[in-house]
């Protein structure tokens, strides 16, 4: 018990920071969900967005443009997806050279030296936030995939169908569609953070700085960019945003 208490004691400095880190993590990827029910911002516009184009889709014959444009999208998250593999490849070969990596820091101004089992942790903690991002983009892609299916599988519009039906069916696509984004948006998310992880090699209190620099660019990016503004322009030309 003695020696866990001195453990904390030495590295409480470390575990505050990591404490910081999950907290600016989950916190804001829960934020963001709980707030976009009640505030426009990237998210739910853009799943305004493709509920008009599934309702599009409800009155087109002809869907290859729609299947290609969700192809093209599933092109962008698979990018992501093997980059990912690319980077935990990496990762593993870092974590087998941990005293040259260690020394290549040690010339950094301002680096406090960590051990060895301090230097591996900080690089699992990366390795943990790529394959979460994996499993992320995977999902996302076969939503995507799912969404593809569900386009073809629409009724068309000479079919005998009431227009709730259709509705129905334009929303459960734009449902799916905003799932596969929004699972790819997570996974970008933590390509963000784990920026401020390599902020924790150099100092925690870096990392604690990065963590919140991170939380802020995001913010700014996801709801009051110009981005959004250009997204919520109102269609009517006498009328301004």
């Amino acid at each position: 018990m003695d020696d866990i208490s001195t453990i904390l004691i030495q590295n409480w400095l470390n575990l505050a920071a990591l404490a910081w880190f999950l907290i600016c993590f989950r916190g804001y990827i829960f934020y963001v969900k709980r707030k976009s029910l009640t505030t426009p911002c990237l998210v739910s516009v853009m799943h305004m967005y493709r509920q008009e184009w599934m309702l599009r889709v409800m009155e087109r014959e002809n869907r290859i443009a729609d299947t290609s444009a969700i192809a093209n999208l599933e092109r962008s998250v698979s990018f992501f997806a093997s980059t990912t593999m690319l980077i935990l490849a990496g990762l593993m070969t870092v974590l087998g050279s941990t005293d040259k990596a260690i020394d290549l820091v040690a010339d950094i101004p301002f680096a406090i030296m960590a051990t060895r089992q301090e230097w591996e942790l900080k690089i699992l903690l990366l390795i943990v936030l790529f394959i979460y991002a994996f499993f992320k983009f995977t999902w996302s892609l076969r939503q995507y995939g799912f969404a593809s299916v569900m386009v073809n599988g629409a009724p068309l519009p000479d079919a005998n169908i009431p227009q709730q039906v259709r509705q129905v069916n334009a929303d459960r696509i734009a449902k799916m569609t905003s799932k596969a984004a929004n699972n790819f948006n997570t996974g970008l998310r933590t390509f963000y953070f784990s920026q401020a992880v390599l902020g924790w090699f150099i100092n925690p209190v870096l990392f604690m700085g990065l963590a919140t620099f991170i939380v802020y660019i995001l913010y700014r990016r996801e709801f009051t960019s110009s981005t959004l503004h250009i997204l919520m322009m109102s269609s009517d030309p006498e009328k301004k945003l």
